[in-house]
């Protein structure tokens, strides 16, 4: 374990060196209008402080109208329109949507459902990303697009397809999986052992009879299905690489990325894309964010839920500055309830992003669309379609807000404290068939142990069981239930050098096979943890035992296991049932560090005494010195000299906050330090020495 100094990335566009102000912008919709919707889109961008626009995106069909037929004249004009108006210009590929003749001519390229039906011709994302006919027509619109706008000055930034997503269970995606087994296992002996093949007859004897799982959520060769997830994951990396191939080759200083979803707590699994390992080869992650504002007090929720996902994002690069891709400036027309933002709420909701580690704050939409399936969505310029709108006031004076933050750019979160948040294990866990099988409730735990910390102010950093903890201090790991080959030797490795180790009960139960680990539970963390982990009691909902620490008294809820101290210590006992008396919290001292075992899901407030305490005990501190008052939220940037300090009131009535020394005011005059009043809905930027 060592600590890390900060650093300053350069900005991710070199010829835009402030925070990206833009939007997702499709003049190919208003082409017959282009005299004057599009150059007053230009002025209206200009005024609301937008220095780039995403174009592209879902405009094959009018690049390529035929087979063969390329029609580029309009997308030169809005380049040469961008470039005048000194607006960056983000392009994007255009695989995802295909146009209607290349389904026509070419069925193979259309998606092969699970019920093995291929899917007809519509919306979009439906590709197979197997077929050779598809990957040939996308590697020839990416080398047009890429020779012909290579040395444009507009061009910053390439924006690969759109949101990737979902499966394809054609028999060439079927023959493919199977070519990925035999790379992985080498054997069908090998194959059959890693999935427990004589479970059920599930015994292979050649390779065809292999096919990927079918039915969602209910596969029995789970590490068949755990494999199939990888298999995707796979899929995606190498179709992305092959788009990026052109773009790299012809233009290998623009920088490329694709834009992910938050699928976490998503309720088809086949959707899901590792992105911690897809991450690993864009040059910057970027993502589209659409929380479910209530304008209430259940707003701070919201932006609790909200920073978890922009730290998800954060650490899959390992702390490196992300983008906002898309996010609303007005009410989405697709979640159950879209409200309005109360005033300053769409500023404090962007800042937010920033605070973060975002380096950009970009919308979908630029203009709101006529007609189909997203003609209500939100948009900078409304149908109305002047300056005169509420929204169009609120994303211009974020515009102005942003350019007074160019000392932001490229700084990073300085997060001592990492959250384990790992895509195959939280897969393995929703197959696994034991304690609560409505809901194992992974993405809620890991959500209340950062909840903790968003109270407390302290920074947070997520990492996969594949990323580096040479940084941090102190390590949380709820749920760890599948382990990857070294991992647990990690964990042990980073105690052992000085580092703290949270650990929780249904952890180290199966390898990366999806086999359960033999010797007694947390398997290979049991030296580190000091226990054994001997039974899992899962509690209705309407049950609840006791857990008194340091004379107060919390409620645990959901699971309770019965541990066997090892090594290490007991910190606090249960209190009620037959196993009244077992340690329900652990220490175990491990070379230079601890390893501390929460045995049951213990509640919030437990959580945040315990991580207050633990936190300070790491020498980890706040960002600021005082305790936050509920619904205020502070996180810093650093280029390891200067820090940024970001204040974030998410309350709907004013809060006093203790900034300590304070600094200089980056969003209004002055400075401040003590006690300061925070307005509701407000934010504020403070600079101050590290």
């Amino acid at each position: 374990m060592h600590q890390q100094t900060p650093v300053r990335f350069r900005p991710v566009i070199s010829a835009c060196p402030h925070l990206i102000h833009g939007a997702d912008y499709n003049p190919d919709q208003w082409i017959k209008w282009k005299d004057t919707i599009w150059k007053e889109d230009m002025r209206l961008a200009k005024e609301a402080g937008i220095n780039e626009l995403s174009i592209g995106i879902f405009s094959w069909a009018m690049l390529e109208p035929a087979e063969g037929e390329y029609h580029f004249e309009w997308l030169d004009e809005v380049m040469d329109m961008l470039a005048d108006a000194g607006i960056t210009a983000i392009l994007a590929t255009p695989s995802g949507a295909r146009p209607p003749w290349m389904a026509q001519a070419y069925p193979e390229v259309l998606r092969t459902g699970r019920d093995l039906r291929r899917i007809r011709y519509s919306a979009r994302h439906n590709h197979c990303l197997t077929s050779p006919v598809y990957r040939e027509k996308v590697a020839q619109i990416n080398t047009l697009l890429a020779k012909r706008y290579a040395n444009h000055p507009a061009l910053g930034m390439w924006h690969i397809s759109n949101e990737y997503g979902g499966a394809c269970y054609c028999e060439m995606c079927q023959e493919k999986f199977r070519q990925y087994l035999k790379a992985r296992y080498q054997t069908l002996d090998a194959l059959n052992e890693a999935w427990w093949g004589g479970f059920w007859a599930h015994l292979y004897t050649d390779w065809s009879q292999i096919e990927a799982p079918s039915k969602l959520g209910e596969s029995t060769v789970h590490g068949q299905h755990l494999d199939w997830m990888r298999f995707t994951t796979d899929q995606y990396i190498d179709f992305y690489q092959a788009e990026c191939a052109p773009l790299r080759e012809i233009t290998p200083e623009v920088p490329i990325t694709t834009n992910f979803m938050r699928m976490e707590g998503h309720d088809d699994v086949d959707m899901e894309i590792d992105y911690f390992r897809l991450a690993r080869v864009l040059d910057v992650v970027s993502w589209d964010n659409y929380p479910q504002w209530r304008t209430d007090e259940g707003d701070e929720e919201v932006a609790c839920q909200a920073a978890f996902m922009h730290d998800l994002f954060r650490g899959m690069r390992g702390g490196q500055p992300f983008l906002l891709m898309e996010s609303s400036p007005s009410p989405t027309n697709w979640q159950p309830v879209a409200r309005l933002s109360a005033p300053g709420g769409h500023k404090l909701h962007s800042l937010q992003a920033v605070a973060h580690g975002s380096d950009s704050v970009q919308y979908f939409q630029f203009r709101k669309s006529r007609g189909s399936y997203e003609k209500f969505h939100g948009a900078v310029v409304d149908h109305e379609g002047s300056n005169r709108t509420r929204v169009f006031r609120e994303v211009a004076d974020t515009g102005a807000a942003l350019a007074k933050l160019d000392a932001v750019v490229g700084t990073t979160v300085p997060a001592q404290v990492a959250l384990l948040y790992d895509w195959e294990n939280r897969w393995a866990l929703r197959d696994a068939k034991f304690a609560d099988n409505t809901d194992k409730r992974f993405e809620d735990v890991v959500r209340e142990h950062y909840r903790a910390l968003w109270h407390l102010g302290v920074p947070v950093e997520m990492v996969d069981e594949d990323s580096s903890l040479n940084k941090f201090k102190l390590v949380i790991a709820p749920m760890a239930y599948l382990l990857k080959d070294g991992f647990a030797k990690r964990l042990a490795d980073f105690a052992r050098a000085g580092g703290r180790v949270v650990l929780t009960y249904m952890s180290g139960y199966v390898d990366q096979r999806d086999l359960v680990n033999l010797g007694g539970f947390p398997g290979p963390l049991k030296e580190l943890a000091g226990i054994w982990d001997e039974e899992l009691d899962t509690l209705y909902p309407d049950q609840s035992n006791q857990v008194t620490w340091q004379g107060k008294t919390y409620r645990a809820q959901g699971y309770c296991t019965l541990v066997h101290l090892e090594g290490a210590r007991a910190l606090a006992a249960y209190e009620k049932d037959f196993y009244a008396g077992y340690p329900a919290l652990t220490v175990n001292d491990y070379g230079q560090g601890r390893a501390y075992y929460m045995a049951c899901r213990l509640d919030d407030a437990f959580l945040m005494d315990f991580y207050r305490e633990l936190t300070a005990s790491c020498g980890i501190s706040p960002v600021l010195p005082g305790a936050l008052p509920r619904g205020v939220s502070a996180m810093a940037r650093t280029d390891g000299e200067r820090e940024y300090v970001f204040l974030m009131n998410f309350s709907h009535h004013p809060q006093r906050v203790d900034v300590g020394a304070g600094g200089a005011r980056l969003l209004g005059c002055g400075a401040w330090q003590g006690e300061v009043v925070l307005e509701p809905q407000a934010v504020e930027v403070l600079a101050r020495a590290r």
